[in-house]
């Protein structure tokens, strides 16, 4: 039976979960709330009964016979518990009593959206009754998802916000904490029912950077374990929380590494995710599946059906799609956007977070640890959208921020523009839409001269990205003049046979001329790009200051600018003197050498002085 959706509800967790894991000793964070409300308070003075001698220290954890304390600078002292005055053995227990009620508790807030069937207004979706095999998976999870099919897709709806505690443990962070996404309506997953193997699998090795490359049976999405600058592993490099996520640029909660800790919930043997292909991901591989895995982190099982597995190293989750999938931008397409109210923020140099917790409804506190010091990050969501953020950083500087919602429900729903319509596989004896090139990489025009570098290529089109750009597609602030000026990342694949060396140019079309900003040549060919802040493989030429460097973007007018990265692939490296070559010369050298070159456009606007 076929029914027409009139209009669905969406229940979308609005707040986090206050649950504390811990082992051994009990992990314990200043000021943390029991379900009832009830907490013990903050307290850093200890008293040994016997001597009556005080001193000071933040109670991290104990058991029955030892209390540790942090006295500052990362210290830690034991102290017996029986060598304190009463009052602050009890206080010991009372926090320690507060942890085990949260611990047993879920103190999830559930918010009611209600959300107009803009999937396709036209759409026929199946009844309950046919619905298909993936729903099961989807199913333990249902109070907090949408979940909805028809005959080509299953769609679900969620917040991205996971039932489980979030950020505890990064040492990486980049200053982002977890907020809703409205990730409904015309902006939901979506996911292959009749999932078809690729001609050609594509590698998340060399792909697939932006964005997710599966959904987890939660509703979180998960992303490459290889973060989009194409090389760092954001396990190995302590980006991620004991659960394998962290937050976006976006402030998007997302996983990078398979979320075994579902399996549990869903059952032994059952996916804990969809890659976006179509293909379920499942746990660690038991005595009953043991059969090789392929490069990809698949195999197919006895009655030939193909699937993926979760695995304790690199890939981690499917290494790749053995299905069909578009690929544009660096991403699998479409999919659902994240969007925060505020800007990206740059990397915090040494913080570790400790802490996060819900201090009253829809308001929450992340606290961090910089070489012994607490700092704190604290929220509290609007119903309008809005968020009112509250920083207060180690040396006690307090600051204040109210964001506004940019336009519409965060991440798209209603009123979002809908994704793109190159949203279906390829038809049988239709060339794959992964070897079209993205629209987006075509450069824009420009005036006709003798010296552009958008001269006809020879063959193709390189792919250019960058993991320095937010959401919006917007230079972040550490690779401008407003920060911390750090050259940004770029990323390149689909170079052409041939290439020896490859140049880079970061440029911008003024009314009067071609600014340049950053030029970089005889960079090898084996190199797949440059990290932000990193030192380029290549020789660094001139910038239009006459420096042998990156110059940041310091716009004087107002207003949103448009700027340009552009990396060509060469038939040779170029014996040119570094001093002298600045970017007019560049293009002059190249003229006969040239294969192949890709763009990538973004945008910059300072902000108002």
């Amino acid at each position: 039976m076929r029914t027409r959706n009139a209009k669905t509800s969406a229940f979308l967790v609005a707040a986090l979960a206050g649950c504390v894991m811990f082992a051994g000793y009990g992990a314990a964070h200043e000021g943390g709330h029991g379900p009832s409300g009830s907490v013990a308070p903050s307290k850093s003075t200890w008293t040994i009964a016997k001597t009556g001698r005080h001193f000071h220290g933040s109670f991290l954890s104990a058991d029955e016979s030892i209390s540790k304390f942090e006295t500052g600078g990362g210290k830690v002292l034991e102290v017996p518990r029986a060598d304190l005055i009463q009052a602050d053995s009890k206080w010991i227990t009372d926090r320690l009593e507060d942890i085990r009620k949260i611990n047993e508790s879920k103190s999830v807030r559930f918010v009611k959206i209600e959300v107009e069937p803009v999937l396709d207004p036209t759409a026929e979706f199946f009844a309950a009754e046919d619905a298909p095999a993936m729903h099961e998976h989807f199913k333990p999870f249902e109070k907090t998802l949408g979940l909805r099919w028809d005959s080509d897709f299953f769609y679900v709806e969620s917040n991205g916000i996971p039932d489980h505690q979030m950020m505890v443990g990064i040492t990486a962070w980049q200053q982002q904490v977890p907020l809703p996404q409205a990730y409904t309506g015309r902006n939901a997953w979506r996911i292959p029912l009749h999932p078809k193997p690729a001609q050609k699998p594509m590698s998340a090795k060399d792909n697939f950077f932006q964005g997710a490359i599966a959904l987890a049976v939660n509703g979180v999405p998960i992303f490459n374990p290889i973060k989009n600058d194409g090389k760092t592993d954001t396990l190995l490099a302590g980006e991620l929380d004991q659960w394998g996520g962290h937050c976006g640029r976006a402030d998007d909660y997302h996983y990078h590494i398979a979320p075994i800790h579902l399996e549990p919930i869903v059952g032994k043997g059952k996916p804990i995710a969809y890659a976006l292909d179509g293909y379920p991901i499942y746990g660690y591989q038991d005595a009953q599946d043991n059969q090789p895995l392929d490069w990809m982190n698949g195999h197919k099982d006895q009655q030939g059906n193909y699937h993926y597995h979760a695995t304790k190293k690199y890939p981690y989750i499917n290494g790749g799609f053995y299905g069909q999938v578009v690929e544009r931008d660096g991403q699998v397409d479409p999919q659902p956007r994240a969007e925060s109210p505020r800007p990206a923020l740059p990397p915090m140099r040494g913080a570790k977070i400790v802490g996060l917790e819900e201090t009253a409804p829809k308001s929450f506190q992340l606290t961090y640890e910089v070489s012994g010091r607490k700092g704190y990050v604290r929220y509290k969501l609007q119903d309008n959208g809005a968020v009112a953020f509250e920083f207060q950083d180690p040396n006690g500087k307090l600051t204040k921020e109210n964001y506004q919602n940019r336009g519409g429900r965060r991440g798209g729903g209603p009123g979002a523009q809908p994704p793109p319509r190159n949203d279906r596989p390829p038809r049988d004896g239709q060339p794959p839409r992964e070897n079209r090139p993205p629209r987006d990489a075509q450069p824009p025009k420009e005036p006709n001269n003798s010296t552009s570098d958008r001269a006809k290529v020879q063959a193709g089109t390189i792919k250019v990205a960058s993991g320095s750009l937010d959401g919006r597609g917007m230079l972040v602030k550490d690779c401008t003049c407003d920060g911390s000026g750090q050259s940004p990342a770029v990323a390149w694949e689909n170079l052409p046979e041939g290439t020896k060396s490859i140049a880079v140019s970061l440029w911008h079309e003024a009314p009067d001329q071609q600014k340049s900003y950053w030029l970089v040549y005889n960079v090898p060919a084996t190199a797949t790009g440059i990290g932000q802040n990193k030192k380029p493989e290549g020789t660094l030429g001139l910038n239009d200051k006459k420096r042998n460097e990156y110059d940041p973007m310091c716009s004087k007018g107002p207003g949103v600018k448009t700027y340009h990265i552009t990396v060509y692939a060469l038939s040779k490296n170029l014996d040119l003197p570094a001093k002298e070559v600045d970017r007019k010369r560049l293009l002059e050298a190249i003229k006969d050498c040239k294969l192949a070159e890709g763009t990538l456009d973004y945008q910059y606007e300072r902000p108002k002085q």
